[in-house]
């Protein structure tokens, strides 16, 4: 069965996007088909893979407003097994315009069911704020991922999102689950990131992903390259950390005997 995994939080500046871009190219890397979609209208994921923005004539704004198939919106990335729906601003305009529309919630979860058969994995980059467009990337969800900082106040904020979770399990994507809490921008060096480790370790217990994705120059750079990190820095502890939580997927991926 087709991942589909979301990628939330509604702070900003957590890591979804270095996430989304980079557990793609890993996953991609292990021979996994992978689809991602940018439904931020910063459309920091599409750069983030090389896409020029400016060239494109359709992104997924045309798609769930309806005037394009999912099919037509697939743009190549720089590796054979990674395609991406790609955004641009005027994915903004969707909260507007959809705000009276019936089933709005679904409208992704429509727009991606074809595509399914031709992906193992789809991975779905949200906006920093719990909008129409993540609710509908969280119903078009099997699971949830979720970036926490290593930082003051990380915690702060992630009750909110599970209690959106928590409605969305109950009137709207029954199936919906928590794949794991990700640890981004991990100092080992400092006293904070580790008892921010540690109270999420102490709250959240096996939902923590063992992978701790590091504070690294090399994964800040990789952006302005239009690069993942595996093709920017691959000998970089960024690379080596997503490469890490791509295995830790994969296994929770795998039927249970």
């Amino acid at each position: 069965m087709t991942q589909i995994i979301c990628i939330a939080n509604q702070k900003g500046g957590v890591g979804k996007t270095t996430t989304a871009i980079n557990l793609s190219a890993a996953l991609a890397a292990s021979k996994k088909r992978t689809l991602l979609i940018d439904c931020d209208p910063q459309a920091n994921a599409t750069t983030g893979v090389g896409i020029d923005k400016a060239a494109l004539r359709k992104n997924l704004y045309h798609g769930i407003i309806g005037s394009a198939s999912a099919s037509s919106l697939i743009v190549d990335s720089e590796i054979e097994t990674l395609k991406v729906i790609p955004a641009q601003v005027e994915l903004i305009g969707f909260e507007v315009e959809m705000m009276e529309a019936t089933g709005r919630e679904l409208i992704l979860k429509r727009l991606i069911s074809d595509l399914q058969k031709d992906f193992d994995y789809i991975i779905l980059d949200c906006p920093p704020s719990l909008s129409l467009l993540t609710v509908n990337a969280m119903t078009a969800a099997t699971s949830l991922l979720i970036p926490l900082q290593c930082e003051f106040y990380a915690l702060e904020g992630l009750g909110q999102l599970l209690q959106t979770v928590r409605r969305i399990k109950q009137s709207l994507n029954p199936s919906l689950t928590i794949s794991g809490i990700l640890l981004t921008m991990f100092d080992k060096r400092t006293n904070l990131s580790h008892q921010v480790a540690q109270d999420a370790e102490k709250y959240f217990n096996k939902l923590v992903f063992k992978t701790r994705i590091p504070r690294n120059v090399k994964l800040g750079e990789a952006p302005s390259f239009g690069k993942p990190i595996l093709f920017y820095d691959m000998a970089s502890t960024g690379a080596q950390s997503y490469i890490s939580l791509a295995r830790e997927i994969l296994e929770l991926s795998e039927p249970k005997n």
